[in-house]
């Protein structure tokens, strides 16, 4: 291991994306170094480099879908050995507010996301705190661990945690890109009947069948409402997946709902969307949840459901780029092309 590493740097003022010689960063107490092997580009990363997400310092190493192998170990860290093949938590509590002061960690109130708060793992090594590793069962390719750690992880986190979703409720997913296309996979997997699948791009909605929807609908359809309500018996949906994050998304999940039924926000964007009139949001008894990440025991419940072959993520990835040619496939995720479920970077 030399002194120096490649990484992307995100430079905030410019909105400049470079690959740059940085150096290799040092465990600290409680932390390991990972070797990067694979990390995925997110919708995230893009909306702080078009400044959607402010940014929270000058300059940082963007990713936080990372997988690797632990390449070196803090003073305290006990568990773990070199070469392990580990998934980096996207997070970790700030261990000072009023939750975290009480033992709340799971629900802190200043989060530090990784690759916002700290630097991220678009590097050939990324420093992580040892307590929110994940280890990769052997059978677990490395490519698809990675993306548990976020693209895969939120998703469960939405379905299981935030909508609750249970065996027999009605489910529709709003955006089948990478967050939603796990919504749906996952949504089956609890026994959600039927999944519905809603975006505005026919391969995308074909897609979605072929890995689980019970139906595909046009969001843009003038009949969607009908068919909806043919398809759950006139009831509406239980909960339904906002994995878009625009208002007219938002808004048109939201009026499919039968009473009393979920709306989980999962996609983000600037927009401001709207619950209509109070008087009417009461009288349906309609609720809206918003939804962020996971808690790290839940990658390691993904990686046990796809060692099992529970869960199918082969089709998952889309492409493996280099490090080198990241501005690449921040295009390719910014234009949609190919209508990727997850690209990832190899270091």
């Amino acid at each position: 291991m030399g002194a120096t590493m490649r990484a992307e740097r995100f430079y905030a003022e410019t909105k400049r994306v470079a690959v740059e010689d940085v150096p290799i960063p040092q465990p600290g107490p409680g932390e390991v170094l990972v070797k990067v092997a694979f990390c995925g580009i997110c919708h995230s990363d893009l909306s702080l480099i078009n400044g959607t997400f402010p940014a929270q310092v000058p300059v940082v190493t963007q990713g936080h879908e990372a997988s690797g192998t632990v390449a070196a170990l803090g003073p305290g860290v006990t568990g773990w050995s070199e070469g392990d093949r580990v998934i980096v938590a996207a997070g970790r509590p700030c261990m000072e507010c009023a939750n975290c002061r009480r033992g709340d960690t799971a629900n802190c109130m200043r989060i530090q996301l990784m690759a916002f708060a700290y630097d991220g793992a678009w590097a050939e090594y990324t420093v992580a705190q040892a307590a929110g590793l994940t280890r990769v069962p052997d059978n677990v390719p490395l490519e698809q661990a990675a993306i548990l750690a976020d693209a895969v992880s939120t998703p469960y986190g939405a379905v299981v945690r935030t909508g609750q979703v249970g065996i027999g409720e009605s489910v529709g997913v709003w955006g089948l890109g990478g967050v939603g296309t796990h919504i749906v996979q996952l949504a089956r997997l609890v026994g959600a009947v039927p999944v519905v699948a809603v975006d505005i791009k026919p391969e995308v909605l074909e897609r979605a069948v072929e890995l689980g929807a019970d139906y595909a609908f046009d969001a843009r359809d003038e009949e969607l409402g009908e068919k909806i309500a043919e398809v759950t018996c006139g009831r509406g949906l239980d909960v339904a997946f906002d994995a878009v994050g625009l208002a007219s998304t938002f808004e048109q999940a939201l009026s499919r709902l039968t009473v009393g039924g979920r709306l989980v926000a999962v996609g983000m964007s600037a927009e401001s969307p709207t619950v209509g009139p109070t008087s009417m949001f009461g009288l349906t008894q309609k609720k809206v949840l918003g939804h962020l990440g996971y808690q790290n025991v839940d990658i390691s419940t993904l990686a046990t459901l796809v060692s099992l072959g529970r869960l199918d993520l082969s089709r998952s990835i889309s492409e493996v780029l280099p490090l080198e040619d990241i501005a690449v496939g921040i295009d390719k995720l910014d234009r949609q092309e190919g209508n990727p479920i997850r690209i990832l970077v190899r270091p």
